[in-house]
């Protein structure tokens, strides 16, 4: 577009009034000495002030306002700022019973304070604050948010006399002027000028606050000469004079020198008074009737209507803009202060500009325009502006008013009323929360209600207020449905009356506050406050009306004339459609739009309905401007494409914003964003009503489809082109209109920390979209979320990153700024463009329905970025729950990677990481975010599509089918996952799937499938891992031996069962020393030996490894000596081979050790790995005879140790009392008796040596061995030997009797032994000692023990001190000299006999 015009309209944007109504701190003061007065007296007005350096990037006052609004004896102060949250910005101040003047609040500006001085009926005031730039507690609290000039004020003390002064009552206020000025001299004097009772201006002066010293004074200025009077106590002298009335001041403006001061009074007599402060003269009277085209009754009427306004430039001087009223007309008059070198002053008329306007409420006044604001006859606020140097015509630039809402909601009876009614008032931009918080306290009389309702508990609160009423008001019990309708209607609407009318008197402006510095304009109402903003050049001729649209020689918009009168021509159309259509026709395209219908066909039905209502002939007016259009198609191509947001490439992402100048704050304050985004609204819907209009108007020129019409026979393809470019205009704008009034939800901290777990999986984490959540005041829309955590970002990064700019020195121009950030915040929002910040941006705040309405809205038109719709779609389908709906979005998503920015960005692969093909990647990410919300039948799905993608990528196909398994193990499909692993072409995945198949299917006891599995090529790993595990598990809660035993017993190998088995025999035997332990080794014994039965004799045998052998298993430390070096791993270990007689013995071993320890559990922890030696030690212990002689034979050990065993215990038992015998029984229960004695009662003793006496003929030896083992313990210990013991021996081996006699010194019982066995060898009793053959000369040759008898002689000789010893020897001697003597004669008749 060309330069375009010079002056357009402006919109006016109002900051969201969604929250509760702020809360101000309060301030009282009742200053002394003052009557109360009413506080009706003076009328609402407000006023605003900016800082000096509010327009400087680097300056802390940057972007700072304070607005104020008088009400009675209250002034209400707030401090706004458009960067950064203000805290403590609020305050009302009361001068309890001293009405304010309008307009008599003023702030001034000096290096370390910000002062206010305040004007009331009856007193002045001075506050001072410490200056925003140097007050040392406004340094940034969090990035959002800082102190605001206020903070402090509850610290200053208004009673200071110093800081406040009575009006005196001479001169006294004028009670028909409300003018007064307020400034500061330049050593820190506050002034007041005020009106004087008597006429002319009176000035009191406040000594500076930091001088202590100095006194209050008050000076008359006059102009027949200056009167001063300094005041001393209260009691001033009294000032006479013979002024009139008529030159009391009406308006009253300062302008400050640097030593003195400029009074400018504009008074009743219509004249303008000049007068210096310092040299109390007046130096200028100027008659402004002269000016002005005046009757005689305007020149005798007194001009108590006249406003007064000073603008200084640096460049141009001192401005004066003067509004002079008259009956039913008013004017602007713009003067230029001129001055002469005798330092006399003029004025130098500029301008006068007329207005028709009746009440004028405020005037602002800069060097180059006027802006002003009136109430018309209807009471409707207008404000105009204009350029009073530039437009010669006086042709005033419009200023597009907030309308207020409808006057009456259109309720169908098809709709619910309370659903209807809320919507409407609760549509972001229609009404304020304190408008509908006043309305519900009226309503609900006698009910309390709070006053810092949120949006949605007022929302709640008025449900329930007007149910209230409307169930109060039920008098019948029953009615019917249509008068249930009616009466609901009936008492919403009466409600929706009182919101409306709250609405209207909180929005009426009270006065224009114009910042010189940013050129910003604001209109201030009453506790809120909106702005203007330029409008771009197709809104400002829409909405133009048809008296102020341009001539054709002014509308050169474009370079080309001829196409400027075109599109002036084309928009006077598009207004004439647009004031004819009804609501029902605007209905019909919004439910079009909003039900995916083309609005094509909406606009040809809508051209139908006014084709068949056209009772004014609009259709022949539209007809006859379109001859006017000279080239209609290329008219409607250049409106389309002023229209056009979308952009070729994605706008570069936000760069780092500097810190130092605070660019990462600009315009991040509440208030801004909820302007930005409410400008982006108000054009989203101009651009939808032009869109509408201008469908309608192509499918009316298709259907008159005349060649003079549509310009030398243009092309029907061409219209329809350009109807098919229109179309998605219209539903991108209504799509932006939507979001600016979709509210956004509230989320849960537990919903917000899930998305970030979510983000992360997906690794868009730290996107610049995705920023920590800011407290915000009240509900925002999603399009104003968007604004605060993204886009902002990016429009302030792109405004200020052009090169060669010095950000120091960049000045702040409001308009500029807000029409270029709106102008880069709509591509952000434009669906059509490459970027995706704004979904990224919902989905990253968990807007989820939000984003999936979004898309819904967006996806039948608009084919850019819809693989990332897709995703989105699928994202919040996950978080809804619904998994499969969630696949399909993803798997539709997958055809556009590569091809989407986007997705792009989703499929960057993090550092180390194998880059496979795109899609891949894609998919690899959404196969993680699945598994993280817990949905693995989708992950096998989805990873099962993927592989078809994989063909050709081995590893990914090996990741993919690791997935797969994973998840069918998970999910217990044993068979499924089986399946996956054998497909999986990665054998070191391969073994890691099969090992955890191994371990899960144990940990579920699924053991019957881990058998049963074929595990082609991969038995040997399979056997491998159980193995592994078996070896380095604990043996008593894991059964991977049993397992392994069944698996080899299954695949009929069992040679290897049968060593599994014995492994695990052996391992609990040596490990798991307990009762059970011994009784699982037994069965382990028991199934080995079973397992070498079912095999071939010579191939029935294992290999039983090394004893203590340790078994190498991934994981072991290795073993250390004790100097912590390593220990080498011995290379060869020796083999030793078990047939199934080795094992049968190890059988018999396990069961008698646990026969051990079932009587005795206490010799568990030694006998579950003991040898054969070591548990016959044990047995015998026991007193387990039977169960130890089994041993023996077993392993042809000798039972000798069992002999004395159970020797020693019959001695024990014979020194023992009660307690022994009882204990016995149990030992002797144990082994089997050969007989009962049933003749007499028997005891313990007696049945222990009943059975040794049992055991002894039972397993006879050839040298009687345990007959002498027994009798050498009991001698030992010298115990008597049993009569039946010594007839056993005797006839076994005397001889052996006599030794053991002599080696325990028995030296009686060893005679007495000769004695008889000499006896028995002559024939005495020989049965008795086993000899068949007693001595005779036939018989077999028989001999005594010589040696042994010897020896018994030679013992009882040396012992011939002990007379019975003597009396042995002698017998004994005797005996063997008989014995001799017959053996001789047996001898010599032997030697006779065999002559």
């Amino acid at each position: 577009m060309a330069a375009g015009l010079a002056e357009r309209s402006c919109l006016e944007l109002s900051a969201a009034g969604r929250a509760p109504p702020r809360p101000f701190r309060d301030v009282v003061f009742s200053p002394p000495g003052t009557a109360a007065l009413p506080a009706g007296r003076y009328a609402d007005s407000a006023g605003g002030f900016c800082y000096q350096e509010s327009a400087q990037l680097s300056a802390a006052t940057r972007n700072r306002f304070v607005r104020w609004t008088t009400s009675g004896d209250t002034v209400e102060l707030v401090e706004e700022s458009l960067d950064v949250g203000l805290l403590n910005n609020a305050v009302r101040l009361r001068v309890r019973g001293c009405p304010l003047l309008p307009g008599g609040v003023h702030l001034c500006e000096v290096q370390s304070h910000l002062v206010v001085l305040l004007v009331t009926a009856q007193t002045v005031h001075r506050l001072l604050l410490p200056h925003p730039a140097r007050a040392s507690r406004s340094e940034v609290i969090t990035e959002s948010h800082m102190h605001s000039v206020f903070m402090d004020i509850s610290k200053i003390n208004f009673r200071d006399p110093s800081n406040y002064y009575v009006i005196p009552s001479v001169p006294g206020l004028a009670s028909n002027s409300v003018a007064s000025a307020a400034w500061l001299s330049s050593e820190g004097d506050a002034l007041f000028a005020l009106p004087s009772a008597l006429g002319g201006i009176f000035v009191l002066k406040l000594p500076s606050h930091d001088a202590p010293e100095g006194t209050v004074s008050l000076v008359e200025l006059k102009q027949s000469s200056v009167v001063q009077r300094f005041l001393n106590g209260w009691m001033p002298t009294a000032i006479r004079g013979d002024c009139a009335p008529s030159d009391l001041p009406v308006s009253l403006s300062v302008h400050c020198l640097d030593h003195d001061a400029f009074l400018f009074a504009l008074c009743q007599d219509h004249k303008l008074r000049m007068w210096s402060y310092k040299d109390q003269m007046c130096l200028m009277v100027a008659d402004l009737l002269e000016f002005m085209p005046v009757s005689r009754d305007l020149r005798l009427a007194a001009g108590t209507g006249h406003r007064l306004r000073l603008a200084f430039s640096q460049s141009l001087g001192l401005y004066l803009g003067v509004y002079m009223h008259a009956p039913k007309r008013g004017q602007f008059c713009v003067f230029q202060l001129v001055s002469t070198e005798s330092n006399r002053y003029s004025l130098d008329h500029i301008s006068s500009l007329f207005s028709s306007q009746e009440t004028l409420v405020d005037f602002a006044l800069t060097s180059a325009e006027i802006w002003a604001l009136w109430h018309n006859e209807e009471n409707q606020t207008v404000v105009k502006y204009i350029n009073f140097e530039q437009n010669v015509a006086g042709q005033w630039n419009q200023v597009f008013m907030q309308p207020l809402p409808e006057e009456e909601v259109t309720v169908r009876h098809d709709q619910d009323p309370r659903e209807t009614y809320l919507e409407y008032l609760f549509m972001p931009g229609r009404f304020t929360n304190a408008a509908i918080q006043k309305a519900l306290q009226i309503f609900s009389q006698g009910t309390e209600i709070h006053v810092d309702l949120t949006w949605e508990e007022l929302k709640k609160e008025v449900t329930l207020a007007v149910e209230r009423e409307f169930q109060g008001s039920m008098t019948e019990y029953e009615c019917s449905p249509e008068e249930f309708w009616q009466l609901q209607v009936e008492f919403w609407s009466k409600f929706y009356a009182c919101c409306l009318q709250y609405q209207e008197a909180l929005s009426r402006p009270l006065a224009l506050h114009l910042n010189p510095y940013t050129n910003m304009v604001c209109l201030l109402k009453k506790g809120s406050l909106s702005f203007l903003m330029p409008c771009s050049l197709v809104d400002h001729l829409y909405l133009l009306s048809n008296e102020h649209h341009l001539s054709e020689d002014d509308a050169a918009i474009f370079d080309d004339l001829e196409m400027s009168r075109d599109v002036v021509c084309l928009v006077q159309c598009l207004q004439l459609i647009g004031e004819s259509i009804s609501m029902e026709m605007a209905f019909i395209m919004e439910m079009a739009c909003f039900r995916l219908q083309p609005p094509e066909k909406a606009a040809e039905q809508i051209l139908e309905d006014l084709i068949a209502n056209d009772t004014e002939n609009v259709m022949e007016d539209i007809h006859s401007k379109l001859q006017e259009i000279r080239n209609p198609i290329h008219a409607i191509s250049m409106l389309i494409r002023e229209m056009d947001y979308e952009t070729d490439t994605e706008m570069e992402r936000a760069h780092h914003l500097s810190m130092r100048m605070n660019l990462t704050q600009l315009y991040g304050s509440g208030t801004a964003v909820s302007v930005v985004c409410c400008g982006v609204c108000k054009i989203a819907t101009i651009r939808f009503l032009i869109c509408r209009d201008l469908l309608i108007l192509q499918q009316l020129l298709l259907r008159l489809g005349d060649p003079v019409v549509l310009g030398g026979g243009q092309l029907f393809q061409s219209q329809q082109d350009l109807l098919h470019r229109t179309s998605p205009l219209l539903l991108s704008y209504y799509l932006i209109r939507w979001a600016s009034q979709c509210l956004a939800s509230d989320v849960p901290i537990d919903t917000l920390e899930s998305n970030l777990q979510h983000l992360s999986v997906l690794e868009l984490a730290d996107t610049s979209a995705l920023t920590p959540h800011k407290l915000v005041s009240g509900p925002q829309t999603i399009v104003e979320l968007f604004f605060r955590e993204a886009a902002r970002k990016h429009i302030v990064s792109r405004l200020f990153s052009q090169p060669n700019t010095s950000l120091a020195e960049t000045s702040l121009n409001w308009p500029h700024l807000i029409t270029t950030i709106v102008a880069d915040f709509l591509p952000l929002l434009w669906p059509s463009n490459p970027g995706f910040l704004f979904p990224e941006c919902l989905m990253g705040s968990c807007q989820y329905t939000q984003l999936q309405e979004y898309i819904r809205l967006l996806q039948p038109w608009c084919h850019v970025n819809m693989g990332s719709c897709c995703f989105m779609m699928g994202r919040c389908y996950l978080v809804m729950g619904e998994g499969h709906k969630a696949l399909d979005c993803f798997c539709q998503a997958a055809s556009e990677v590569g091809r989407e920015e986007f997705l792009d960005r989703l499929i960057q692969p993090e550092e180390g990481e194998v880059v496979s093909t795109p899609r891949l990647q894609y998919y690899s990410k959404v196969l993680r975010l699945l598994d993280m919300v817990g949905l693995p039948e989708l992950v096998i799905q989805l990873a099962t599509l993927a592989i078809m993608e994989s063909a050709d990528d081995w590893r990914s196909q090996a990741t993919l089918r690791t997935c797969i398994f994973k998840h069918h193990l998970d999910l217990g499909h044993n068979s499924e996952a089986y399946v996956a692993l054998t497909q999986n072409p990665d054998p070191g995945r391969q073994l890691d799937c099969l090992r955890q198949l191994v371990v899960v299917l144990c940990e579920r006891s699924q053991l019957q499938d881990l058998v049963e599995f074929p595990y082609v090529n991969l038995l040997n790993e399979v056997v491998g891992i159980i193995e592994s595990h078996a070896r380095a598990v604990d043996l008593m809660t894991h059964n991977y031996y049993e397992l392994l035993y069944a698996f080899h017993i299954y695949r009929h190998n069992y040679r290897k069962a049968g060593t599994v088995m014995f492994e695990y025999g052996m391992r609990l035997g040596r490990e798991v020393r307990t009762l059970r332990g011994l009784q699982k080794q037994g069965n382990c014994f028991l199934a080995a030996i079973n397992c070498l039965r079912l095999i071939r004799p010579e191939y029935a045998w294992i290999v039983q490894p090394a004893s203590g052998a340790v078994y190498e298993r991934p994981g072991a430390s290795p073993k250390r000596t004790h100097d912590g070096e390593c220990m080498a791993v011995p290379t060869t270990c020796q083999i030793e081979i078990l047939e199934l007689e080795d094992l049968e013995r190890q059988c018999v071993l396990a069961r008698i050790r646990l026969t051990l320890v079932q009587h005795d559990l206490s010799t568990a922890a030694v006998a579950g790995n003991s040898t054969p030696e070591e548990t016959l030690a044990l047995l015998v212990r026991a007193g387990l005879f039977d169960t130890a002689i089994t041993l023996c034979q077993t392993f042809k050990l000798p039972l000798t140790p069992i002999f004395e065993g159970l020797a020693f215990k019959c001695i024990k038992l014979q020194l023992g009392g009660e307690a022994a015998q009882a204990e016995a029984w149990n030992w002797l229960a144990a082994n089997q008796l050969s007989s009962l004695v049933t003749t007499k009662e028997s005891s313990a003793t007696d049945e222990a040596w009943r059975l040794l006496s049992s055991y002894l003929e039972r397993y006879p030896t050839q040298n009687s061995l345990y007959h002498r083992c027994v009798i050498n313990k009991l001698l030992a210990h010298g115990i008597p030997l049993p009569n039946w013991l010594i007839n056993n021996y005797k006839k076994v081996d005397a001889a052996q009797l006599l030794r053991l006699y002599l080696n325990y010194d028995l030296l009686e019982e060893a005679v007495d032994l000769v004695l008889e066995y000499t006896d028995a060898v002559l024939g005495k009793g020989h049965q008795y000692f086993g000899i068949e053959f007693p001595l005779s000369a036939t018989a077999p040759m028989v001999w005594l023990p010589y040696t042994a008898i010897d020896q018994l002689l030679q013992a009882l000789r040396e012992s011939t001190a002990n007379h019975h010893n003597v009396v042995l020897y002698q017998k004994l001697h005797d005996k063997i000299e008989d014995y001799h003597e017959k053996v001789s004669m047996a001898t010599q008749d032997r030697l006779y006999h065999h002559k």
